[in-house]
């Protein structure tokens, strides 16, 4: 069975920082992007991040300059480091990634539990 697990949510202060990491676990073929939305209440889930298994990333327009997303392939996991904050940041962060399993060619999507930010004014 293959599993995320997010850690680093909390709440901090506007202008503060927080890390967020996400860990694959479980057998796995390949990994191949992997990302963080972020999802407020009542609005629609977006991304916020995304890294490609060669490191090409992309990022949401209102984030840039502020986050940074890297991953670790050797320990299967992906970080969102988060400076910055502002208030609008504030939402549940899920961690997402595609994935291949052995002898299949198909991608196979994963999310993680979700982790909450709170960014206070």
């Amino acid at each position: 069975q293959v599993q995320l697990v997010e850690s680093g949510g909390g709440l901090v202060e506007a202008g503060g920082s927080l890390r967020l990491s996400c860990a694959a676990s479980g057998i796995i073929s390949r990994i191949n992007d992997m990302g963080w939305y972020r999802q407020a209440p009542g609005k629609q889930r977006e991304l916020v991040a995304r890294i490609s298994n060669g490191g090409m990333t992309n990022y949401a327009d209102s984030v840039k300059g502020r986050f940074t997303v890297s991953r670790d392939n050797s320990k299967n996991t992906v970080y969102l480091q988060m400076n910055s904050l502002k208030p609008e940041d504030t939402a549940v962060y899920y961690c997402h990634v595609q994935y291949v399993r052995y002898g299949d060619w198909r991608e196979y999507d994963l999310w993680g539990q979700g982790t909450q930010v709170t960014v206070s004014s």
